[in-house]
């Protein structure tokens, strides 16, 4: 089973949360079965997420509105009213207003008027997400600087360790040598789960004693990283709240005494987002910015939430590049992100 596969099936409360009130969109105030529905105009000529084959019958065909099921389909005017219905759905499933704003007025444009069914509805949707999507869909680059420093961020929960375990398996099976800190010196339970994935991967671990300066044990994951030839040194860090002063503060000397032994480290620094947080993953996004210079994101827990909506905000408004995202706990829960595929998963299709 594919990634997106399992994306689909498991994104089951913000596909069906968004699929559904687009099928409740159309359905207000389309015609009844009584009522003769004019006919509707030739579409005008969209960009598809994806190249339909010609022959109508297929299921994609069926997809995108050009099988029996799309023209039985109950079909509405779109209309100011239906935009308005569209931009509140769209608000209340985390892309949040300015990114509703601007996805309900290009789906508009060229279409004032016409007669759309749900299927059309969200082929739409699904294209002006992939496109706000495109740009940030990029995989973490690999630079022929080593050891490549990766900082590994995030609040308490969002999935900062069972990331980097999945990172660091994946990077081994890659070929790479792979060094993992353990950053995370508060919680002996961060440090043991480390050591189980670095056991599972065949990746060592590096870690100090509870309570010791995380920013030493960076330093000294670096030394070895460096003596040992590894192409990735992976550091794990305490979760730390946005409006805790005294954990950022020590997040930022982390990054500081990085930068005493390679001043152009930490190469990528990733930030950690946990999808159930919702709109509060762009507060997040702020605040780490200020403090670790954040080059890309990871999203996790998409198969929990009704809120993965709040991706496409995050892109809209930031640009960061989103390198991976996670549906589950399994190794191969973590996969690149892809934009056209993430979109039609969320929109239901």
């Amino acid at each position: 089973m594919s990634f997106f596969t399992k994306l689909r099936e498991r994104l089951t409360r913000s596909s069906s949360k968004i699929g559904q009130g687009l099928d409740e969109i159309v359905a207000d105030n389309a015609p009844s079965d009584g009522e003769a529905a004019p006919a509707a105009p030739e579409p005008a000529a969209t960009p598809a997420v994806v190249s339909a084959p010609s022959a109508a019958g297929g299921l994609v065909g069926r997809l995108f509105g050009r099988g029996p099921e799309a023209v039985d389909e109950p079909r509405r005017a779109l209309d100011d009213d239906m935009l308005e219905e569209l931009e509140d759905m769209l608000v209340q499933a985390d892309l949040g207003v300015e990114t509703a704003l601007r996805v309900t007025a290009n789906i508009a444009e060229g279409r004032m008027g016409r007669r759309v069914g749900s299927t059309e509805l969200k082929q739409l949707l699904a294209t002006e997400i992939a496109r706000i999507m495109a740009p940030v869909a990029r995989p973490l680059p690999l630079y022929a600087k080593v050891p490549q420093v990766v900082l590994v961020v995030g609040v308490n929960g969002s999935g900062k360790t069972t990331t980097i375990g999945k990172l660091a398996s994946q990077f081994k099976a890659a070929g790479k040598k792979v060094v993992i800190a353990a950053g995370d010196t508060f919680r002996a339970a961060a440090v043991e789960q480390l050591q189980v994935w670095g056991d599972r991967a065949g990746v060592p671990v590096m870690v100090a004693a509870q309570g010791s300066d995380p920013a030493s044990l960076a330093f000294d994951a670096m030394t070895r990283a460096e003596a040992e030839g590894a192409d990735l040194l992976l550091i794990d860090t305490a979760g730390r709240l946005q409006n805790r002063t005294d954990l950022m503060e020590e997040l930022a000397k982390i990054v500081r005494v990085i930068r005493k032994k390679d001043p152009s480290a930490p190469h990528n620094t990733l930030l950690v987002l946990d999808a159930t947080t919702g709109q509060n993953a762009l507060s997040q996004v702020e605040t780490f910015r200020k403090l670790a210079d954040v080059s890309g994101l990871v999203m996790t827990k998409l198969d929990g939430t009704a809120r993965g909506g709040v991706l496409v905000a995050l892109a809209d408004r930031f640009g960061l590049p989103i390198h991976a995202i996670g549906v589950g706990e399994q190794i191969d829960d973590l996969d690149a992100f892809d934009a056209e595929e993430f979109a039609r998963a969320l929109v239901g299709l």
